[in-house]
């Protein structure tokens, strides 16, 4: 079974030149056709607002257009939307991973569209009473799939169906279906095509011919208003000159109207800036890999390292990032990364020549180490600082401390008082928390530890800097300053509580070297008010405090199992619940609730802050599955099945659905109990909407869908990461070629080289055994290319030009 999996990740920077042209609160959300799957946090009284935010997020659906909207937030009106920016899935790829300012272009109702409908459409012949023969058009329109969401709740769809020509527009209109994306209509429409009475034989002909080739069939389809306007949801024109005498039937994207989106007022909306970044990964099953994996997890073996597949990946990938981030997760999940970091560690090493720049360059050894960190700190994080830095965001104290940045009335002393209050509940926080370091940080430290110390044996201080450069420096002086990015909190912080992290961050990276350099060197700072503030600081205890944590965090000693005693925090947010009805009066509807989800158990709260009213011990779920959306008539939700009546939730898109499917998954699969079988649908009315069953308590009718057992803390699917590396030596193979030439002239020409080769930026240590690896790995991924273009050619049989895997697009001519 093949597994297209698609993902986006970029960045929302800044807005410029936005219209009205007065200070006003802008929002932008990020939609999924007319789905919004994220939104930024506001940003208040400003024309050109600074969102930085990042985004990360699997695709769970098939889309056609990736939008964003810049709205305009009102209080007592609705959101103004000011406009957007819209690019078409095909061409996301042009655009991948760089940064781009993009024109907004207008909202135009006429233009936003998604959904498929499918029709069935024939010409019949039909003899008249007087015994001539006249054409008739019968129009059988079944269901609609996908429509969107109306002020976030399912749609009441109807269609008209119209025969339009230069001199007629017949309508008729289907029944209005309620609360429902996915319509089945099911209705039948006919229409005269040619008139046939008042006409001779001959001008009967031309007519027929005339008419059908300029005749078309327009369906359009709209949500009933019923009190407000009618809202247009798309339109699809089929000329009827195609059927002939065959009988058509297809499904086909809704489509914009053609008069939809073309504004004159294009060019003053302003402008928005971007980087996005869309994968689609088609994952073959397991076995295909085998090759390539097994070359990969044995790069740290490769005598030199620089000649191993995985040091090779990094040499050919233009962004050394887009090669570090599969290859740190395939790695770590098959238990080869400490091994291999450490190998490429040592050749970093080989290239410093002082030891206090060690691991301050971006080597793939540092990126494969930050990208660990990320991955197995995320927790670690979360226990050590999340309480501090909601502290600091949620009641900030002034704490800016440069003369020149101070405003009227601001007292520095105080200010200062404040940042030193701060940075010692920080520092605090950090030092204590060793105990939380995940093993896997402490071996890769414990090995970059020895390392430098090896490499600079007269410095006794370098083990020290060596672990501090990464633990400081790349993880906790980052998450500090960007919060948001580490799911530290939900949004980037406004400019004053950004600019009180930047401080206490630079005040943590300074602490954090002083482990290494035993005395202070203020004299680094380039700002003569923070070597002021530093003087307060200058006491032994913190040094100590330094070297007894980074002395601990690099040691190999197994750890006191207390740091597991705390439940891990792995998902929070809004939803909407079904009252279970556990009370005999309670009315049975939908409720917006806060729900919470640890390695302990599932809860839900009235607000953010307050008790849990319901809670389901981890231990008990027994199943977590999607729910038919016809049990409802909602989209978006799941079950989950625990001792008592099933949990019904509705998520608020389909993004946040498939990750809180995920993360419940994830923690339930070890679950003794779980069950096989469940039921797809809700018990209402006295039976299983599904299988038709009346006693509730009977097997389920359907398998579940969950996979074997995992770690609750990193889920990593390895073919997947496997796929995304011969992507990217696909994409490298001129490179890599290349790169083969260069060491086969090595390995012959061995005199003097003059004359700067197209290879001079890859490292060649040893010619023979580069060589013998890239031959290996050139003909890994020719027979993964073979494998995939078999898929190809299969899907593209298989799922023909109008069917509902691959409808029409536009009009068919």
């Amino acid at each position: 079974e093949v597994r297209v999996l698609q993902n986006l990740r970029g960045k929302i920077y800044d807005a410029k030149h936005l219209v009205p042209n007065k200070m006003r609160d802008f929002f932008c959300t990020i939609n999924l056709d007319q789905e919004e799957v994220f939104r930024t946090q506001v940003v208040e009284k400003s024309l050109s607002p600074y969102f930085g935010e990042e985004f990360y997020f699997e695709i769970p659906r098939t889309f056609q257009w990736l939008s964003f909207y810049i709205y305009d937030k009102s209080v007592l009106q609705k959101d103004l939307r000011i406009g957007k920016v819209s690019i078409k899935k095909e061409d996301l790829c042009n655009y991948t991973g760089k940064e781009n300012w993009f024109m907004l272009q207008p909202v135009d109702s006429n233009s936003e569209v998604q959904g498929k409908v499918h029709l069935e459409l024939k010409l019949n012949e039909l003899i008249t009473d007087n015994g001539s023969v006249c054409q008739q058009l019968v129009v059988h329109i079944k269901e609609c799939h996908g429509l969107p969401l109306i002020n976030g709740q399912n749609c009441d769809p109807y269609a008209t169906v119209s025969l339009v020509g230069p001199s007629r527009n017949d309508q008729k209109k289907t029944k209005v279906k309620k609360k429902t994306s996915n319509p089945h209509f099911n209705e039948t429409f006919y229409f005269e095509v040619t008139r046939s009475s008042s006409y001779t034989k001959k001008s009967q002909f031309q007519v027929e011919e005339e008419d059908i080739e300029k005749l078309e069939v327009r369906v359009d389809l709209w949500n009933n208003g019923n009190l407000v306007q009618d809202v247009f949801l798309g339109e699809i024109k089929v000329p009827v000159k195609v059927l002939r005498n065959d009988s058509f039937q297809a499904w086909y994207l809704l489509q914009p109207r053609e008069n939809g989106n073309k504004s004159s007022k294009t060019d003053d909306l302003g402008s928005l800036r971007l980087n996005i970044c869309y994968t689609e990964d088609c994952v073959l099953p397991s076995e295909y890999y085998a090759s390539l994996r097994t070359l990969l997890l044995k790069s740290s073996d490769v005598q030199p390292i620089s000649a191993s597949a995985a040091y090779i990946l990094s040499e050919v990938c233009r962004d050394k990032y887009d090669a570090v981030l599969p290859l740190v997760r395939l790695l770590l999940h098959h238990h080869k990364l400490v091994p291999f970091v450490a190998a490429v560690a040592e050749l970093d090493l080989k290239d410093t020549q002082e030891a206090n720049t060690v691991f301050r360059g971006n080597s793939l050894a540092t990126r494969c180490v930050d990208e660990m960190m990320k991955i197995v700190g995320k927790h670690y994080l979360k226990v050590t600082l999340k309480p501090v830095i909601d502290e600091i965001c949620e009641s900030p104290k002034p704490c800016e401390i440069d003369p020149i940045k101070l405003r009227e009335g601001d007292n520095v002393e105080i200010n200062m008082e404040n940042l030193r209050y701060y940075v010692d509940k920080v520092f605090r926080e950090i030092v204590r928390s060793s105990i939380s370091c995940p093993t896997l940080m402490c071996d890769v430290f414990y090995s970059l530890r020895h390392l430098a110390a090896k490499r600079f044996p007269n410095d006794p201080h370098v083990q020290y800097s060596a672990v501090s450069s990464f633990v400081f420096l790349r993880f906790f002086a980052v998450a500090v300053v960007s919060p948001h990015t580490f799911h530290l909190r939900p949004h980037h912080p406004d400019a004053q509580t950004s600019r009180t992290l930047t401080l206490i961050s630079k005040a943590i990276q300074t602490l954090g070297s002083w482990g290494s350099l035993t005395k202070s060197k203020l004299s680094s700072f380039k700002e003569t008010f923070m070597c002021e503030f530093f003087k307060t600081f200058q006491e032994d205890k913190f040094t100590e405090s330094v070297k007894k944590f980074l002395d601990d965090v690099s040691s190999t000693e197994s750890k006191e199992p207390s740091g597991l005693s705390e439940p891990v925090h792995l998902k929070e947010g809004e939803m909407y619940k079904r009252a279970q009805g556990r009370t005999r009066i309670g009315k049975k509807n939908f409720k917006k609730r806060w729900f919470c989800l640890t390695s302990r158990e599932l809860t839900y709260h009235k607000q953010q802050d307050k008790e849990p009213i319901f809670t389901i011990p981890i231990k008990n779920i027994l199943a977590v599955e999607k729910l038919d959306e016809s049990s409802f008539n909602k989209k978006n939700m799941f079950q989950v099945l625990h001792g008592e009546k099933p949990l019904y939730i509705q998520a608020n898109n389909c993004v946040e659905a498939s990750e809180w499917i995920e993360a419940l998954c994830r923690v339930t699969r070890c679950n003794q109990k779980r069950l096989s079988f469940y039921h797809p649908s809700a018990f209402l009315n006295g039976n299983w909407l599904c299988c038709k069953a009346t006693i509730e308590n009977t097997v389920g009718c359907a398998r579940c869908t969950a996979d074997v057992p995992a770690d609750t803390q990193i889920e990593i699917d390895g073919d997947r990461e496997t796929e995304r590396i011969y992507s990217l030596f696909t994409i490298n193979m001129s490179k890599l070629q290349k790169l083969e030439e260069a060491c086969g002239s090595i390995a012959v020409y061995q005199g003097p080289r003059n004359e700067p080769d197209d290879y001079s930026n890859f490292t060649i240590e040893d010619s023979v055994a580069t060589f013998h690896t890239l031959k290996q790995i050139i003909d890994v991924v020719e027979k993964l290319n073979e494998s995939h273009e078999k898929y190809r050619k299969k899907r593209s049989s298989s799922a023909t030009y109008g069917s509902e895997e691959n409808p029409i697009v536009g009009k068919v001519s």
